[in-house]
């Protein structure tokens, strides 16, 4: 799937540690890891919450676009 590729790309875009963006999201950075690894699927809340954060749509992150 393209949106592990994508959350990745933004968290870099913005010289982000997955600690630190998890901390902001609310969730672990081991779960950080795993969806961008694609080792766990990402629910759409934390996807809104993506989407919120980085100022992009959800169209984007899955690649729709």
């Amino acid at each position: 799937m393209i949106w592990n590729k994508k959350i990745k790309e933004l968290r870099e875009d913005r010289d982000l540690t997955q600690s630190q963006l998890a901390e902001i999201l609310g969730i672990t950075q081991r779960t950080i890891s795993y969806y961008e690894k694609n080792q766990r699927e990402i629910p759409i809340n934390v996807l809104v919450a993506y989407a919120k954060y980085f100022n992009v749509t959800l169209d984007y992150i899955c690649g729709l676009e």
